[in-house]
Parts: structure tokens; C-alpha cells; sequence
């Protein structure tokens, strides 16, 4: 599997495995119920150290993770300032600190903050977890390529567009930027599966039986697709005789041997 290298990456490897364990240490003036560890954590610190306090407890617990890391837009400020252990990387990461546009470095730098972190956040996930993780075009392909070495291709699950804006941007130099990502990894695609929701009276009202069907209400449907695919032009003949071609362009929804399987389990011609 093809993988990123970046400035830095010998160096920050293994960091998330050297980083300190931490206590976590309740602050009961701020608590709505102190004597409960497990209700509603809100963690006040550094992330890094944080996730690394959560691991003794929450070690392959957690179903749903959710960040907002930096978008390394070079207007953030971000500081990189976890304590690895080496001068000279010490020294390279505070170099142009708070990152702007000046460091042409940054995206290094970025994906070392990102390395450890999401090693961190993989060991915190149940079997049947997932992660989404937001991010925009100034390192949505860094961070793809990233996930994909951590979490493995295979549970990539998929790229949301997440549309941030409902009007064009008249100001825009080149093209008005609309939306912005969220890259979703499962911990085990093979295990994980989303949680529907529930069925509405609305969803229903879309359905009907005016014919009685013994299998329940039905709705009608289009069955040709635009996505094409040669095997699956093909003409279909009806009861009475007339022969049906797919719209120029497109093709049936299922292949040949499925249609008549769908229409009876026996051939319509």
C-alpha cells in the first residue's frame, strides 16, 4: 500500500506510544455529578495528553468519534508544541510559530500533529467504531492518504461533502468554495454498520397496496439508471409482446438473469 512520507515522520512514529499516561483529575466545581467519572467527560487540556488519560479506561469502547482538527489554512495560529523527543525537531516545530502562510513547511508540520493523535483515537475505538474526521481542500488529500496508512484503505467508508454555505461567494477569485469534507474510516468495515432511523408515518404515506399485493404496500419506480453498463442494455419483452430498450444512454437496473428473477422466476418473453 502506498504511503505519505513528510519532514518529520522517523521522528513522531512512535511518539504516540512514549507520550505519559495522566490522571485524570476531576474538578468538582464544575461538575454536575462528581461522584460519576464515566458521565459526560469534558477535558480541559492538552489533546494529545488527554487522549492518552482516556486510554486506560476507554481502550476499544468507544462507537463514535468525531474531531475538528486544525484546517492548516496558514490563518489559524496553530502552535505545534508536543515534546518530542529530539533537539532538532523540538527546534524545526517552533520555527515560524503560530503557523501562517509564511511556513512552508506547515503541512509537515500538520501531519505530524495529526500522526500520533489519530494512532491515539484508532486504539480508543470499539471493533464496530467509526471516525469522522472534518477537514477542508488545504489537507483533505494530505489527511486521506494519512487515514488510509493508519486505519488501513480497506475502512475507508466514505467522503461527505458538507455543504457550509447557501449562497455564492461574489468576492471569490476563482470559484466559490461551498463546502468542506468529512472523511469517515471505519475501525473493522467488515463489522461496522450505521444506525438507521426510524421509519416515519411520512416515509410510509409514500407506499400503497391498491392491488392487494400479498408481499405489502409498494411505490412505482423508474427501472432504468444512467450510470451504464453494457450488460445490463438489454431489450426486455413484455407479456403482450412489445419489446422495451432502456432510454438512449442509460441501462436496466438489474442484469438480464435478475430482472426475470424480480418479475416472477420465470422468463416475461
Amino acid at each position: 500500500m502506498p504511503t505519505l512520507e513528510f519532514k518529520g515522520k522517523q521522528n513522531i512514529y512512535a511518539h504516540h506510544l512514549t507520550v505519559p499516561y495522566r490522571p485524570l483529575e476531576p474538578d468538582e466545581t464544575r461538575s454536575c455529578n462528581p461522584t460519576n467519572e464515566d458521565d459526560n467527560l469534558i477535558i480541559h487540556g492538552d489533546n494529545l495528553h488527554a487522549l492518552k488519560a482516556l486510554l486506560p479506561r476507554y481502550a476499544n469502547r468507544i462507537k463514535c468519534i468525531y474531531i475538528d482538527p486544525p484546517y492548516n489554512t496558514g490563518n489559524e495560529g496553530w502552535v505545534y508544541n508536543d515534546n518530542v523527543n529530539s533537539p532538532l525537531m523540538q527546534q524545526w516545530l517552533t520555527e515560524n510559530a503560530p503557523i501562517d502562510n509564511e511556513d512552508l513547511e506547515r503541512h509537515d508540520k500538520w501531519l505530524c500533529m495529526m500522526w500520533p493523535r489519530l494512532h491515539l483515537l484508532k486504539e480508543l475505538l470499539a471493533d464496530d467504531g467509526v471516525i469522522f474526521v472534518s477537514i477542508d481542500d488545504n489537507e483533505q488529500h494530505h489527511l486521506r492518504m494519512l487515514t488510509d496508512e493508519i486505519f488501513g484503505a480497506k475502512n475507508f467508508v466514505t467522503n461527505i461533502i458538507w455543504q457550509k454555505k447557501f449562497s455564492p461567494q461574489n468576492d471569490a477569485k476563482y470559484f466559490s468554495d461551498n463546502h468542506d469534507f468529512v472523511l469517515c474510516y471505519a475501525k473493522n468495515k467488515e463489522i461496522w454498520r450505521p444506525i438507521l432511523l426510524p421509519r416515519t408515518e411520512k416515509h410510509n404515506e409514500r407506499y400503497s397496496n391498491p392491488d392487494n399485493d400479498s408481499r405489502g404496500p409498494w411505490s412505482s419506480s423508474g427501472l432504468d439508471v444512467k450510470t451504464y453498463q453494457k450488460e445490463y442494455d438489454y431489450p426486455i419483452t413484455t407479456p403482450s409482446g412489445r419489446v422495451v430498450n432502456p432510454p438512449g444512454g442509460a441501462c436496466w437496473r438489474y442484469s438480464d438473469s435478475t430482472h426475470y428473477l424480480k418479475a416472477g422466476e420465470t422468463s416475461a418473453s
